[in-house]
Formats: structure tokens, sequence, C-alpha cells
């Protein structure tokens, strides 16, 4: 078998030795795309719906901060479980994924939140929050993945994924308003989102699974 090679939406890494720490198969680009796009698109709508119809009885009965960290757990156990299918690296499959991630997206969280709030919301914390929560997500998975060295690089694609899905949802959300709009926002975001994070998980395992075989 060649180094890489086309197999059903995947890309044979690493021989295919099935030796622990090995790669059995990278998703490919389009699968790793298509997978983190819609299925986190999905999620993001699930969770942008509790916003549309849920927001105020949230605040009323868990307060500002706990709304905030319920959105979200509901985005690590969903998206956690979308975003696994594509992790193929032995020491982090589903359902061990799920540290891994929920690590990464509460750091996201913690940092995009902490960031927007102590610059008093406002567009300025919403760039300053894309930008800390992407890089601090970036580099929890980096570092997971056996990608340290590319740790910029990964945060680099989140925070323009992010701040691509975020902006043009507000802007949606703004045009359309109502409850229409915070589900298009929560769509939109989403969708770019979870592409990057479907990049960056495929990125990071193929540039190990490239490390493994040199070593060969």
């Amino acid at each position: 078998m060649n180094r890489s090679e086309s197999v059903d939406g995947y890309t044979a890494a690493a021989g295919g030795s099935g030796r622990p720490g090995d790669f059995d198969a990278v998703p490919s680009r389009r699968r790793s795309l298509l997978i983190g796009g819609l299925g986190f698109g999905l999620v993001s709508l699930c969770v942008f719906s509790t916003v549309a119809f849920a927001e105020r009885w949230m605040y009323t009965h868990l307060g500002l901060f706990g709304a905030y960290l319920a959105w979200t757990a509901l985005f690590i156990l969903l998206g956690g479980g979308v975003l696994g299918s594509l992790v193929v690296n032995p020491r982090w499959r589903l359902p061990r994924f799920y540290l891994l991630f929920g690590l990464a997206f509460f750091a996201y969280a913690a940092g995009w939140v902490g960031a927007y709030f102590a610059l008093r919301r406002g567009v300025a914390g919403e760039w300053v929050g894309s930008l800390a929560g992407s890089l601090l997500m970036g580099s929890v998975l980096a570092a997971g993945l056996g990608a340290a060295r590319s740790s910029l690089k990964l945060s680099s694609g989140l925070f323009v994924a992010n701040s691509v899905g975020y902006f043009l949802g507000s802007a949606l959300n703004d045009s359309v308003g109502g409850r229409a709009g915070m589900l298009l926002w929560g769509t939109a975001y989403g969708l770019c989102l979870g592409a990057g994070l479907g990049a960056v998980l495929r990125f990071a395992q193929a540039r190990r699974a490239g490390g493994l075989i040199s070593k060969r």
C-alpha cells in the first residue's frame, strides 16, 4: 500500500499496521469538511434553538454564567459525538475523544466569554474573544493529537472559520431578527466552525501519521 490511498472516503496512513499509536485511516478532506460542517452545523442549530426559545428562562433559572455553562456542555456533548467519528488516533477514539474535545471546547468557551466580558462586550470583545478562544482550542487539540508544532497553524484556521461563521451569523440575525434570525446565526456559526474543526482534525492526524511513517 502506498503512503496514502483513498479508500471509501478515507486516506489510509501509517501503512495500516494497526500498531498502537498508529493511525488506521485518516478521513479525506471532503469527508472531514462535510461531517464537520454539516454535523456540527446541526449541533449548533440545536444549541441555538435553546437560545431562540428558552434564553429568558435559562437566564432566570440558571443565571448568566450558568446558561453559558449549559450551552458549552451541550456543544461538548453533541459535538463530541459528531467530530469523534473523524478521529482515528487509537488514543482518542470515541468515547475518549469526549475528554480531549471537552477540554478544548471548554478552553475555547472560557477564552471567548472571558475576553468578551472583560472588554464589556461589543465588537471588540467579539473579535478578541474569537481570537482567544481559537488559540486555546487549537493549542489543546494540537497537543492532544501530537501536532504541537502546528498549534499556531491550527489555531489560525479555527480563528478564520470561527470568525466567518460567527459574524456572518450575527449579520443574518440582525437582518432577519427574531427566532428565525437566531436559528440562522446558529446554522452559519456551526457550519463554518464545524468545517474548520473537521479540517483541523484531519490536518493534525495526517501530520502525525506522516511523522510515524518517516520514523520507520
